[in-house]
């Protein structure tokens, strides 16, 4: 499956602002995106770049079956299970907020939040990212951990210390940036935390190119991927 920029009338009914909490966070592939709206079947965005544009740290086989059938899958099953249902015409952040720790919708939620995960996940990473943030959001990491290089040290102590599944963000939580880390599709804002960008720690995020070396890949993606430009976005989006 081939999934890029230029292809983006495969699956983008629904490019969108994600709410978060009251920050708006920039999901959309293009520069004027809109506020998702209910509507018969749910979509996700294209890959904001080539399948095969992360590589070396991600290769193209890996980014084909995690998007093409894992961030998929879980799109699809979603929209089999709302049809009909009083969450077909419902945004997909408020399918995952009127579900969230009710047990008897625990299938929509983890298929709605893990939708959203990934979409999310795909913009936290960009062919030319890694480095360090742009000033603003430099300055505020540095009042929060001290310094850049505590704040990633806590990135991948999180990531390699989450038992099993899940993923790791760095948010803000009230007037400070915060790593957290949530298991399997547990998602940041609806505790009211605001997520900047995020690392996929589940096994098929990585497991084709590191097999079990999850420190590797969470520090080669901080050094080389991680799209602080789209972290900045969402930080001012919250000020």
């Amino acid at each position: 499956m081939k999934a890029n920029s230029s292809n983006a009338k495969g699956m983008n009914r629904r490019n969108f602002i994600a709410s978060s909490g009251g920050a708006m966070l920039i999901l959309a592939a293009g520069t004027s995106p809109s506020i998702l709206k209910g509507a018969e079947i749910l979509t996700i965005p294209s890959l904001p770049y080539p399948e095969n544009a992360l590589e070396p740290i991600i290769s193209a086989k890996t980014v084909s079956v995690h998007y093409g059938k894992h961030h998929k899958g879980y799109l699809d099953n979603l929209n089999k299970l709302i049809s009909g249902t009083e969450f077909a015409d419902m945004t997909l952040e408020l399918i995952i907020q009127k579900t969230s720790g009710q047990t008897d919708k625990a299938a929509i939620f983890n298929n709605a939040a893990q939708t959203w995960n990934h979409t999310f996940y795909w913009r936290s990473m960009n062919p030319n990212g890694g480095g360090e943030p742009p000033k603003s959001l430099l300055e505020k990491i540095e009042s929060s951990f001290g310094s850049f290089d505590e704040c990633k040290k806590q990135i991948v102590s999180a990531a390699t210390t989450l038992f099993g599944s899940g993923w790791v963000w760095l948010v803000v939580d009230g007037k400070v940036l915060k790593v957290v880390k949530t298991s399997n599709a547990e998602v940041p804002f609806v505790s009211g935390m605001k997520p900047l960008l995020t690392m996929d720690v589940w096994e098929h995020a990585y497991y084709l190119d590191y097999q079990n070396r999850r420190a590797d890949f969470i520090a080669a993606t901080l050094d080389k991927l991680i799209n602080w430009n789209f972290a900045v976005k969402n930080f001012e989006a919250t000020m």
